[in-house]
């Protein structure tokens, strides 16, 4: 069974960092394609970025910047590094793994940005 856990969340000052962790197990990682989403209180589910087995990274729109995602396959592990953070930021931080017609997603991490 494919199973994924989240880890780093939690609260930040406007214009901190944060660095989001998702390890993987019970799939074969290092051909998976993984994602970050996120949801805020009252909005719809939000891509943020993936990253292929290639290790290439496509963003939303207006992420590449202040988000980067990267993977350690060593760890069955994916990370969104993120920076310049913004109250609007805040929402539950989600993973999404993915391979062939499968997907999974994680519980997610809350991520909270206030002063």
């Amino acid at each position: 069974q494919v199973q994924l856990q989240e880890s780093g969340g939690g609260l930040v000052q406007p214009g901190g960092s944060l660095r989001l962790s998702c390890t993987v197990s019970g799939t074969i990682f290092s051909i998976d394609t993984m994602g970050w989403y996120r949801q805020a209180p009252g909005k719809l589910r939000e891509w943020i970025a993936t990253i292929t087995d290639d290790h290439i990274a496509t963003y939303k729109e207006g992420m590449q910047g202040r988000f980067t995602i990267s993977r350690d396959n060593a760890m069955n592990t994916v990370y969104l590094q993120m920076s310049s953070l913004k109250p609007e930021d805040t929402a539950v931080y989600i993973c999404r793994r993915s391979q062939g017609s499968y997907s999974d997603w994680g519980p997610g991490t809350q991520v909270t940005v206030s002063s």
